[in-house]
């Protein structure tokens, strides 16, 4: 890969298989994300999303393909060798830590960029998230399900990544929260900062992101841009039950 194609490539996947044990749950999947692009990973529950996320950060191993991060190939790397290359998950389910604090949580995972830079702080991400400002003492386990979604996020940030991937960040949250977590999404997105996105509110993701990809039965069926997906609805009732 030339210097040209990795400053126009942040995230390159390419003909992925993966699976778990003898069951194969990708078949040859396709996806790239150019810096400071949102891409929105769209499908019905069950059809690889996860999967998807999980092969990239190096939590399954793929079987075939290749997967490339700003030029460099990671694929099958162990995931902190991976995290290190400048990629961070906010997985599905949360996964904070009952027994640290909120402030542990943060100070713990802070680090430099591959830059060597310090954008994103645990007083900044304590900003954007004013409501686990106010529980910076509280256990991961004292926590509400939407404050523990916000301090997975935050947790993810202070890594400073170059790429932020999050799995169904807004499942399972209040109405009132989930439009937090998407005004927080709106925020970065304003700052440039490129990210995954795989969610079910379509209608929302269509807002922030720049394109889609939809998955289907662990294959790439449909990429296009947001203005695409909008206009053709059919794509909604055929591949996401909308």
């Amino acid at each position: 890969m030339t210097d040209s194609q990795n400053h126009t490539e942040l995230l390159g996947v390419q003909g992925l298989h993966s699976g778990y044990g003898l069951s194969q749950v990708l078949f040859g999947v396709d996806l790239h994300i150019k810096p400071g692009e949102i891409l929105g990973v769209l499908g019905r529950n069950g059809m690889g999303k996860t999967t998807l996320v999980r092969s990239v950060m190096g939590l399954i191993k793929p079987t075939q393909g290749q997967v490339h991060f700003c030029g460099v190939p990671i694929t099958g790397l162990p995931p902190n060798r991976i995290a290190l290359q400048g990629i961070a998950l906010v997985p599905e389910g949360r996964q904070v830590f009952g027994n640290l604090s909120v402030q542990e949580h943060l100070s713990t995972f802070c680090r430099p960029g591959k830059d060597g830079l310090k954008t994103w702080t645990p007083q900044r991400v304590l900003d954007l998230f004013p409501r686990l400002a106010e529980r910076r003492t509280h256990m991961g386990n004292q926590l509400s399900g939407g404050e523990q979604q916000m301090l997975a996020i935050a947790r993810a940030l202070v890594t400073n990544p170059q790429l932020l991937i999050l799995d169904e960040a807004t499942e399972g949250l209040a109405p009132m929260v989930r439009e937090e977590v998407w005004g927080v999404l709106r925020t970065l997105q304003n700052a440039g900062h490129a990210m995954l996105v795989i969610d079910k509110y379509v209608h929302r993701l269509i807002d922030i992101a720049d394109r889609h990809v939809i998955i289907e039965k662990g294959r790439a069926v449909w990429t296009g841009t947001s203005k695409a997906l909008d206009a053709d609805r059919s794509l909604w009732t055929r591949y996401l039950g909308l």
